[in-house]
């Protein structure tokens, strides 16, 4: 029964009229007091009779706007109709309470005082100190963002789940609604239920239960169990031996506490496992008492009711192996329907697995074995490998062999996404290490072509050999670029963007690209919402899906390009767990080729990687996508269906500073042929092949140069003061001290010191963890010319400062 507690309606002043005209008597004898003044000063009737006029109206607006404001704020607010809102919600099988603005309870349905054994105030419901803070900071947040969700809460019933709502006038109410949770915490709930009215229930039926641990040790069990094995229903319901508790003889099963003549039991075992490891034990007791077969079939339909009711996935068979009963959970965790029929077990798994089942249903009905569980797919998910446990069943008539199947897809689906996140993180800093390696190689081949290159005209007969090695040497270049995009270790240029815009500015390449056979599609959704990323870096993800989607539609076909937002909600909604609830900028590119494999989905992030022809692909195509993606802070997932097409969705998170005006690229800044100078330089580099190439490279400039092999040598020569160093040329990572450790130190002494990081690396890590000014930054590899034009830059005070937000 609903309870309301209404407010007294608001009620406007009786004396209101009286001192309006009051006022207006007052307002009368003043103005014809002021024109008599005026007309004795003046000596003019028509200048009196005008400023009393004037003075009059003046009064009375100010009365008139008075009177209006005083009848907006005394308006009576709408009133709710509360018998309206208790029809609403009395017959709802969903616990619903409105609490006001002060926090009182206004109203809740029959199903909430069922719940919580009254009409509690929310969020001081009778739960335990952890629920109550949860549904308090539930109420706060609901107060501040409109809406608050709690999941899986602890109670007396079990868990439940919580949604609150702010609502009403002014939205000064909260609306919380209680509902069962979808998922079941099977072991906490069967401990609750026995020591519930459930438990009496089961008792006054003749059923004894207790739940005993892996080491057989009682943890719980039900009033009637305790008064037939201790002797007391008030005797301790845990700490007890099980298995001292019973004895048997040949084949009945007798409580100890019987005496001989007594009836023997049955005794119906269902293992509870945790992850897949069997924890606990419910055992359920019977006495057998002779009957006739209609007795025993009303038993055993009294048996299948009781495996209804529990909230685990169950089934037995009979000693042939035929299926007898499966409870509402087993069969939505085998994936069947409720009207499928089913004969055998075996019939529920791939054929691989079927000779396993079959041998242990088979088995475990002849009474050899415990409880174990067997690694089976389901024909229903043959994709993933769930448990099933087998176990003996004793005293159950024609059953003998029960069976537990525990629905966990959606943890499986939550496992393979972590571990493929995990895997392509590691997968990412090997690539990263790799490149950097790498890098340093390639820098010195350049460089060493450079240098020869200067020694040779074109024409020469090695000129055109040392071009061929450096062209190669960049394509090896571009290889390593793929790399640390994938290991989310390249240099961005961030930008606040619209992704349209993005898109329109590539959409002639891509009809060149796609050619005349497949047609390109663009819709974009309404009030998208900006985001933060590389304008190049993003036009290089949506080629290279295009171009893998132009190789997957040989025969010609549609490539879709769709943007569109998601709200908190929608993200919601989609239940990924790894991607944080807040709002994003969705793009979905769609070909309607020739589809990937699902037993191959999973691997084609993965660098090197490719399903084209050897020598048509690098299998760096989506590997960079991917690591562009992660580096951005979005995310990126494929779904695909053989023969239908592929679709690749990518989520950026919108920014929250708004976008007040388009920013232009930054010009290419053309280098200056100019590259001689003068100057000391230190060179700190412990690679040896790039520390002698730079410093061939700038002593040929004309710099004189200094040269370290890790951050301490470089320090020590700074501090030693032998000769004034202008600038600082240095590597990142080195041994013994990094380089900007050296950098910090060189700083203190020489506050103007300029200094040039050369690195592999991203320039934006680079500069968020080194936190100097008059910083330079040189990516590697690099050319001779390259070097010399940072130098002259530096050397000129012309360092970028360039601040990557």
């Amino acid at each position: 029964m609903a309870t309301l507690f209404s407010t007294a309606p608001m009620t406007a002043s009786s004396g209101r009229v009286v001192l309006n005209l009051m006022l207006a008597a007052l307002t009368l004898v003043a103005s014809v007091g002021m024109a008599g003044m005026i007309w004795g000063a003046t000596d003019d009737l028509l200048v009196a009779g005008l400023f009393m006029l004037a003075f009059c109206l003046g009064i009375g607006m100010i009365l008139l706007v008075a009177m209006i404001r005083a009848q907006i704020h005394v308006r009576p607010m709408q009133q709710v109709d509360m018998s309206l809102v208790l029809g609403t919600i009395e017959d709802s099988d969903t616990g619903i309470a409105v609490t006001g603005p002060g926090g009182n309870l206004v109203c809740a349905n029959r199903q909430f005082e069922s719940w919580f054994g009254g009409l509690p105030t929310p969020p001081g419901l009778p739960l335990d100190n952890e629920a109550r803070m949860r549904l308090t900071a539930a109420a706060i947040a609901a107060r501040r963002d409109g809406r608050a969700d709690i999941e899986k809460l602890e109670s007396d019933r079990g868990l439940i789940d919580v949604v609150v709502r702010r609502a009403g006038n002014l939205d000064g109410h909260l609306v919380w609604r209680f509902r069962r949770s979808s998922q079941f915490d099977s072991f906490g709930d069967i401990m609750r239920m026995l020591g519930s009215d459930i438990g009496r229930r089961l008792g006054s039926a003749g059923v004894m239960t207790a739940l005993v641990d892996g080491n057989g040790i009682g943890i719980v069990a039900n009033r009637v169990f305790l008064q037939r094995v201790l002797g007391s229903p008030d005797a301790p319901s845990s700490g007890w031996a099980f298995a001292e508790l019973l004895r048997s003889d040949g084949d009945a099963i007798r409580l100890a506490a019987d005496p001989p003549t007594a009836d023997p039991v049955r005794l119906i075992q269902v293992p509870l496992d945790d992850q897949g490891r069997v924890r606990a034990t419910l055992f359920l007791l019977l006495d057998e008492t002779p009957g006739t077969r209609e007795a025993r079939a009303v038993a055993t339909g009294d048996l299948h009711a009781l495996l209804g009711m529990l909230p685990l996935g169950l089934a037995v068979a009979e000693q042939d192996g035929r299926l007898l009963f499966m409870n509402a959970h087993f069969r939505r965790a085998a994936g069947i329907g409720p009207d499928t029929a089913i004969v055998y077990p075996s019939d529920l798994v791939v054929e691989e697995d079927k000779a396993a089942v079959s041998d242990a249903v088979r088995r475990f009905s002849a009474g050899r074995g415990s409880a174990s569980d067997l690694s089976v797919r389901l024909k229903a998910r043959p994709e993933e490998n769930v448990a099933l446990t087998i176990a003996a069943a004793k005293g159950l008539g024609k059953a003998s062999v029960l069976l537990s199947l525990k629905d966990n897809s959606e943890e499986s689906k939550l496992k393979r996404q972590v571990a493929q996140a995990m895997k392509m993180q590691a997968v990412g800093q090997l690539a990263g290490g790799v490149a950097h390696d790498f890098n340093n190689i390639l820098t010195a081949i350049i460089g060493h072509c450079d240098l020869m290159t200067m020694r040779h005209i074109p024409g020469d007969s090695d000129y055109d050999d040392i071009q061929q090695i450096k062209h190669n040497s960049n394509r090896a270049a571009a290889l390593t670029r793929q790399l640390l995009a994938f290991s989310r270790q390249q240099t961005l240029r961030p930008q606040i963007l619209q992704l349209p815009d993005i898109i329109s500015e590539i959409t002639n390449l891509l009809k060149r690209l796609l050619g005349e056979t497949v047609r390109l599609e663009v819709s974009h959704g309404r009030s998208l919402g900006t985001v933060r990323a590389d304008p190049g870096q993003l036009e290089q993800v949506i080629v290279n899906l295009a171009v893998n989607a132009r190789d997957a539609m040989p025969e010609g076909g549609t490539l879709t390009i769709q943007t569109y937002g998601l709200s908190q909600a929608d993200v919601r909604k989609l239940g990924i767990e790894i991607m944080p609830v807040t709002e994003y900028t969705a793009m979905k590119v769609t070909d309607t080729g020739t589809g990937i494999p699902q037993d191959i989905l999973n691997k084609i992030f993965e660098p090197f990687f490719t399903t084209k022809e050897v020598g048509k692909g690098t299998g760096l195509g989506l590997s960079t996508v991917y690591g562009i993606v992660k580096q951005t802070g979005g995310f990126i997932f494929a779904e695909s269906e053989l023969g239908k097409g592929t679709s690749f969705i990518i989520y950026l998170p919108v920014h929250e500073a708004p976008a007040t005006a388009p920013v232009a690229r930054a010009p290419v800044k053309e280098a200056s042929p100019e590259l001689w100078g003068t100057g000391t330089i230190l060179l700190v580099e412990d690679e040896a092949m790039v520390r002698a190439v730079a410093e061939r490279a700038l002593a040929r400039q004309g710099y004189k140069i200094l040269t370290a092999t890790n951050g301490e040598e470089g320090l020590e020569i700074i501090e030693a003061g032998d000769e004034p160093i202008d600038l600082v040329i240095s590597d990142v990572v080195m041994p013994t001290m990094d380089g900007p450790t050296m950098a910090r130190a060189a700083r203190e002494k020489r506050p103007d010191l300029p200094i040039i990081f050369m690195s592999g690396y991203a320039e934006e890590q680079l500069r968020k963890s080194i936190d100097l000014d008059n910083i330079g930054f040189l990516p590697k590899p690099f050319s001779v010319q390259q070097i010399g034009q940072a130098a002259r830059e530096a050397l000129s005070g012309n360092i970028s400062r360039e601040t990557v937000e």
